[in-house]
Protein backbone atom coordinates (compact mmCIF):
# COMPACT_ATOMS: atom_id res chain seq x y z
CA UNK A 1 0.00 0.00 0.00
CA UNK A 2 1.34 3.43 -0.95
CA UNK A 3 1.81 6.04 1.76
CA UNK A 4 0.59 9.63 1.40
CA UNK A 5 3.99 11.03 0.50
CA UNK A 6 4.45 8.48 -2.29
CA UNK A 7 0.95 9.22 -3.59
CA UNK A 8 1.84 12.94 -3.78
CA UNK A 9 5.17 12.21 -5.44
CA UNK A 10 3.35 10.05 -8.02
CA UNK A 11 1.30 13.10 -9.00
CA UNK A 12 3.89 14.29 -11.50
CA UNK A 13 2.32 17.62 -12.35
CA UNK A 14 2.49 20.32 -9.66
CA UNK A 15 -1.05 21.40 -10.59
CA UNK A 16 -2.38 17.96 -9.66
CA UNK A 17 -0.66 18.14 -6.25
CA UNK A 18 -2.13 21.59 -5.78
CA UNK A 19 -5.64 20.40 -6.63
CA UNK A 20 -5.28 17.47 -4.22
CA UNK A 21 -4.09 19.79 -1.45
CA UNK A 22 -6.96 22.20 -2.01
CA UNK A 23 -9.46 19.31 -1.81
CA UNK A 24 -7.93 18.07 1.46
CA UNK A 25 -7.96 21.58 2.95
CA UNK A 26 -11.57 22.20 1.85
CA UNK A 27 -12.59 18.89 3.43
CA UNK A 28 -10.79 19.81 6.67
CA UNK A 29 -12.91 22.95 6.94
CA UNK A 30 -16.11 21.23 5.80
CA UNK A 31 -15.97 18.48 8.44
CA UNK A 32 -15.63 21.23 11.06
CA UNK A 33 -18.84 22.88 9.76
CA UNK A 34 -16.94 25.89 8.40
CA UNK A 35 -18.36 27.41 5.21
CA UNK A 36 -15.87 27.42 2.31
CA UNK A 37 -16.16 29.76 -0.67
CA UNK A 38 -14.17 29.01 -3.82
CA UNK A 39 -13.35 31.69 -6.44
CA UNK A 40 -14.91 31.12 -9.85
CA UNK A 41 -11.62 31.67 -11.66
CA UNK A 42 -8.03 30.57 -11.13
CA UNK A 43 -6.56 34.07 -11.35
CA UNK A 44 -7.57 35.27 -7.89
CA UNK A 45 -4.69 35.84 -5.44
CA UNK A 46 -6.17 33.29 -3.01
CA UNK A 47 -7.60 29.77 -3.24
CA UNK A 48 -10.44 29.81 -0.69
CA UNK A 49 -12.41 32.02 1.63
CA UNK A 50 -13.67 30.59 4.92
CA UNK A 51 -16.11 32.05 7.41
CA UNK A 52 -15.02 31.58 11.00
CA UNK A 53 -16.23 33.51 14.03
CA UNK A 54 -18.51 35.66 11.87
CA UNK A 55 -15.59 36.90 9.76
CA UNK A 56 -14.29 35.98 6.31
CA UNK A 57 -10.66 34.89 5.94
CA UNK A 58 -8.80 34.51 2.65
CA UNK A 59 -6.71 31.36 2.35
CA UNK A 60 -3.82 30.37 0.11
CA UNK A 61 -3.38 26.54 0.03
CA UNK A 62 0.12 25.08 -0.08
CA UNK A 63 1.64 21.60 0.02
CA UNK A 64 4.48 20.90 2.44
CA UNK A 65 7.41 18.71 1.48
CA UNK A 66 10.12 16.95 3.50
CA UNK A 67 12.89 19.46 4.12
CA UNK A 68 15.26 17.64 6.46
CA UNK A 69 15.07 15.23 9.38
CA UNK A 70 12.14 16.34 11.55
CA UNK A 71 11.01 19.21 9.32
CA UNK A 72 8.78 20.02 6.38
CA UNK A 73 8.67 23.24 4.37
CA UNK A 74 6.36 25.06 1.99
CA UNK A 75 6.83 27.86 -0.50
CA UNK A 76 5.62 31.30 0.53
CA UNK A 77 5.98 32.71 -2.97
CA UNK A 78 3.97 32.12 -6.10
CA UNK A 79 5.73 31.06 -9.28
CA UNK A 80 4.18 31.99 -12.58
CA UNK A 81 5.53 31.01 -15.97
CA UNK A 82 6.17 33.92 -18.26
CA UNK A 83 7.29 33.94 -21.89
CA UNK A 84 10.92 34.48 -20.93
CA UNK A 85 11.09 32.36 -17.75
CA UNK A 86 9.47 32.38 -14.31
CA UNK A 87 8.40 35.14 -11.95
CA UNK A 88 8.39 34.54 -8.22
CA UNK A 89 6.30 36.84 -6.06
CA UNK A 90 5.71 36.92 -2.32
CA UNK A 91 2.13 36.54 -1.13
CA UNK A 92 1.62 40.09 0.11
CA UNK A 93 -1.88 40.47 -1.21
CA UNK A 94 -5.17 39.86 0.47
CA UNK A 95 -4.38 36.34 1.70
CA UNK A 96 -4.62 36.27 5.44
CA UNK A 97 -3.56 32.66 5.96
CA UNK A 98 -1.68 29.83 4.41
CA UNK A 99 -3.53 26.54 4.82
CA UNK A 100 -0.82 23.92 4.45
CA UNK A 101 -1.25 20.19 3.95
CA UNK A 102 1.68 18.10 5.14
CA UNK A 103 1.48 14.68 3.44
CA UNK A 104 4.53 13.48 5.40
CA UNK A 105 2.62 13.61 8.72
CA UNK A 106 -0.96 13.99 7.42
CA UNK A 107 -1.25 17.33 9.23
CA UNK A 108 -3.07 20.50 8.26
CA UNK A 109 -1.67 23.85 9.37
CA UNK A 110 -3.16 27.34 9.39
CA UNK A 111 -0.41 29.96 9.31
CA UNK A 112 -0.93 33.73 9.23
CA UNK A 113 0.78 35.18 6.15
CA UNK A 114 2.45 37.71 8.46
CA UNK A 115 4.18 34.82 10.35
CA UNK A 116 5.58 33.20 7.21
CA UNK A 117 9.21 33.61 6.26
CA UNK A 118 10.01 35.08 2.86
CA UNK A 119 10.55 32.46 0.17
CA UNK A 120 9.89 29.35 2.22
CA UNK A 121 8.80 28.47 5.74
CA UNK A 122 10.19 25.48 7.60
CA UNK A 123 8.00 23.72 10.17
CA UNK A 124 9.63 21.48 12.77
CA UNK A 125 7.66 18.48 14.02
CA UNK A 126 10.48 16.66 15.88
CA UNK A 127 13.23 17.81 18.23
CA UNK A 128 16.55 18.14 16.39
CA UNK A 129 19.55 16.03 17.35
CA UNK A 130 21.49 19.20 18.14
CA UNK A 131 20.52 22.02 20.50
CA UNK A 132 20.25 24.48 17.62
CA UNK A 133 16.54 25.09 17.25
CA UNK A 134 16.10 28.68 18.38
CA UNK A 135 13.51 30.42 16.24
CA UNK A 136 11.96 27.17 15.06
CA UNK A 137 8.39 27.15 13.81
CA UNK A 138 6.89 24.25 15.75
CA UNK A 139 4.17 22.23 14.05
CA UNK A 140 1.90 22.12 17.10
CA UNK A 141 1.72 25.94 17.14
CA UNK A 142 0.16 25.98 13.69
CA UNK A 143 -2.14 22.95 13.71
CA UNK A 144 -5.44 23.80 12.06
CA UNK A 145 -7.64 22.88 15.02
CA UNK A 146 -5.81 25.14 17.49
CA UNK A 147 -5.71 28.07 15.06
CA UNK A 148 -9.43 27.72 14.38
CA UNK A 149 -10.19 27.93 18.09
CA UNK A 150 -8.38 31.26 18.22
CA UNK A 151 -10.40 32.54 15.23
CA UNK A 152 -13.70 31.39 16.75
CA UNK A 153 -13.11 33.05 20.10
CA UNK A 154 -10.58 35.83 19.72
CA UNK A 155 -9.10 37.11 22.99
CA UNK A 156 -10.69 40.29 24.29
Amino acid sequence: MLDRTTCYENLEQPQKRGHATEAIIRAAFAVRDIPVLVPTSDDEPYDLVVEVGGRFHRIQCETAYRKSEGTVAFETVTTRRRGNGYDRERYDGPEEYFAVYDPVNDNRYLIPVADAAEGKMVIRFREPKTDRHAGSNWAEEYLLEERLEALRWPPS
